[in-house]
């Protein structure tokens, strides 16, 4: 199984930024996961029009089919924007269970109570 964190950049010039959501790759399937707390934690820190932006992208990226392959997250992890960064992937070895993966999104993006 691998994975690929996406981040919120908050200030680029010295790679401050917080962790939004969470891509895993297992075989051929790719799963995404964000966080709406951590994006309306995120609120203050950008203006509103780039805060749009950030939401608008972040939340279509589980529904529009665009992040569909390795590939994809690998071209996602070179070429981020200002706002918005991915990791390259990683790999993990363990099971490709649903609860190794909410496992995983509770380590890198946010523990629900």
């Amino acid at each position: 199984m691998k994975y690929s964190i996406i981040y919120a950049v908050i200030r680029p010039e010295i790679s401050e930024r917080v962790s939004l959501g969470l891509i895993i790759v297992d075989g051929n399937k790719v799963d995404m996961r964000y966080s709406p707390e951590k994006l309306d934690a995120v609120r203050t820190l950008f203006p509103p029009k780039e805060y749009k932006f950030l939401v608008e992208v972040v939340k279509s990226m589980p529904t529009n089919n665009s992040i569909n392959s390795v590939e994809a997250v690998n071209y996602l992890s070179r070429y981020s924007n200002n706002l918005i960064a991915v990791s390259p992937l990683q790999t993990i070895d363990i099971a490709p269970s649903e609860q190794n993966k909410e496992r995983l999104f509770s380590s890198y993006v946010y523990e629900s109570a």
